[in-house]
């Protein structure tokens, strides 16, 4: 067997989070992603990003987005350049690119720019408020549309301030909605032999994301506020406890596990008490409850609880980032894979979460800069002296 996307060809205009997670998804199930990199400015913004590096142009923050890909120094700017990548696209199912709204149509990287190099190329953008509208040529980052999609309201106590997620959370949910996109983008240009542009923005992310709070507000008129103990809004118990030596998330989230839940706490009786016995009168005295409940795991440790809970409550312990990588079941998940670059340096890093049947993923590091640059123009038709000729004209 192959991987899923073996044979399939990317171009990627790309940089920094979002995108580059994006790309980096179908790379690790086998698509070839060539990463193109302006060799004046340093490439990849993400290259720069530290506080840790592994070397010059070579930070952590890079190598978490860009593995399994190939990377070709090339000046858009520069109509040779242009002449390169159009070279390049002739024998590429789609061109990637997160720039700014307004960027893709004045560099030439729309469908209607491209189309007559390939019918059925297509052509995928990423940006933070779309191609269109009032705000396209606006720069925006995912704490911006936290902000602004009402995720700094739902997080955090109800009598602290408004607070973000700990991760970049849109940015990592656009670049895999942006995967989606251009693989069924691919799909449907097989399909019909015809290419189209596939539109993706943070901002439409962030907002898809509010899932069932948006219809609980467009049909009802309720506004979901935050709720004690990263509480969840209408299902109790599911919030934080506090235990012997930390914290444990309890998530009752069936009818059926509350009576196991007093059974483990040895509370059976309280599963039949009226002010607990449904959904509904817990969330009425849902004070009340969550004081009980924390009173009884109060008395024990966490990884006790745990043990008396596993795989019948559903419960998990509160970690921070060490002790969730360090986790022996994300080992035994083999959720850390070792990636190596051509000079034999070892790279930590997560797995992808989509898992197959079939030959295993690819574990190459993360390009440097400009890597491939030679072989894929050889690849596309140009010579040796003609590349030395780009070169001096600083082109790649």
């Amino acid at each position: 067997m192959t991987l899923p996307l073996s044979g399939l060809r990317i171009v990627a205009i790309e940089q920094y989070g979002a995108g580059p997670f994006a790309t980096q998804h179908l790379a690790d199930m086998g698509a070839e992603v060539i990463k193109i990199e302006n060799p004046h400015d340093g490439g990849d913004v993400g290259r720069a990003v530290g506080p840790h590096y592994f070397g010059p142009g070579d930070s952590h923050f890079y190598q978490a987005f860009n593995r399994n890909k190939k990377s070709v120094k090339l000046d858009l700017k520069h109509e040779k350049g242009r002449e390169i990548l159009h070279k390049l696209l002739e024998h590429a199912d789609a061109v990637f690119d997160n720039l700014r709204g307004d960027l893709p149509e004045k560099l030439g990287l729309t469908y209607d720019a491209l189309k007559h190099i390939k019918k059925d190329l297509v052509c995928v953008h990423l940006s933070a408020y779309g191609r269109e509208g009032e705000r396209k040529n606006w720069p925006g980052y995912d704490y911006l549309m936290q902000a602004e999609a009402g995720y700094l309201s739902l997080t955090g106590e109800p009598d602290g301030p408004p607070s973000r997620f700990g991760l970049s959370i849109i940015d990592l949910m656009t670049g895999t909605t942006a995967a989606l996109g251009l693989v069924s983008g691919v799909l449907g240009a097989r399909q019909s032999g015809v290419g189209r542009d596939v539109d993706v923005s943070l901002y439409d992310v962030a907002i898809h994301n509010l899932a069932y709070l948006s219809t609980w507000y467009l049909n009802g008129g309720h506004v979901t506020g935050r709720a004690p103990r990263s509480g969840h809004p209408s299902l109790v118990p599911s919030q934080l406890y506090k235990t012997q030596d930390g914290w444990i998330f309890i998530m009752c989230n069936k009818e059926k596990f509350w009576p196991v839940l007093a059974r483990s706490i040895g509370r059976p009786e309280w599963a039949e008490l009226e002010q607990y016995n449904s959904y509904k009168a817990r969330l009425a005295n849902r004070e009340q409850f969550n004081a009980d409940i924390e009173s009884v795991t109060i008395t024990d440790t966490t990884e006790n609880w745990m043990k008396k809970f596993a795989g019948k409550v559903p419960a998990s312990p509160v970690y921070d980032v060490a002790q969730a990588l360090d986790n022996p079941f994300l080992h035994s998940r083999q959720g850390v894979v070792k990636t190596h670059t051509p000079d034999g340096r070892e790279i930590l890093g997560v797995a992808n979460p989509i898992r197959y049947a079939g030959d295993p993923a690819p574990l190459r590091a993360a390009p440097a800069m400009g890597a491939d640059t030679d072989a894929l123009l050889r690849q596309s038709g140009f010579s040796m002296d003609q590349i030395k000729t780009l070169r001096d004209l600083a082109v790649i």
